[in-house]
């Protein structure tokens, strides 16, 4: 009997807590960053921050913060590293972006962007954090990549087309086909 009460107590306090978080704002942040060479021994790092409001609650005045950049390495080319959304509602979405350029070499790890946000049924603000970023190799050798080269087709592509065209119809002529093999096991009957 006791279990039976204990059981029925649990559940019905996981029951409350699952209509507490149902009526809330769920921030959740995505963080990617793009590099590219703007020029030898510079580098700029296109960083994109997107917001989802995945609860079922607005969530007022979001703050985003992403401070993990020092300033002896990379220097702010456009945007802020900072936003402010007035308000998120459910199933809405923000995005914030900016541009970084550095001159220094080596790996860096960036630490995932702050999200701050007020509930209108809390006083203190809820506090969230964007995905990390991948190590980044930055001003690092690259080897050239191999890409398809369009001249190739240009110039070779017909030639292929019709040899393997000859190939298909000589392989057709020359295998015998079914029906006249079925043929010629009935007239052996």
């Amino acid at each position: 009997m006791a279990q039976r009460s204990l059981l029925l107590l649990l559940l019905v306090a996981f029951a409350a807590a699952v209509a507490a978080v149902q009526d809330a704002p769920f921030v959740v942040a995505h963080k990617k960053v793009l590099l590219s060479r703007s020029g030898p021994g510079v580098e700029r790092l296109a960083v994109t921050l997107d917001l989802y409001n995945q609860g079922s609650a607005t969530a007022y005045d979001v703050s985003l913060n992403d401070d993990s950049w020092p300033q002896e390495a990379f220097e702010l080319v456009s945007g802020s590293t900072s936003k402010i959304v007035e308000k998120l509602d459910p199933g809405a979405t923000a995005s914030h972006n900016f541009v970084l350029e550095t001159k220094v070499q080596g790996r860096f790890q960036g630490s995932p962007a702050v999200i701050r946000y007020r509930v209108p049924t809390k006083t203190a603000l809820q506090e969230a954090y964007s995905t990390p970023i991948f190590p980044l190799d930055i001003l690092s050798e690259r080897p050239p990549q191999q890409k398809f080269e369009l001249r190739l087709v240009g110039k070779y592509g017909a030639l292929v087309s019709v040899v393997s065209f000859v190939g298909v119809f000589i392989y057709l002529v020359a295998s015998p086909s079914k029906s006249s093999a079925a043929k010629g096991s009935k007239k052996r009957r």
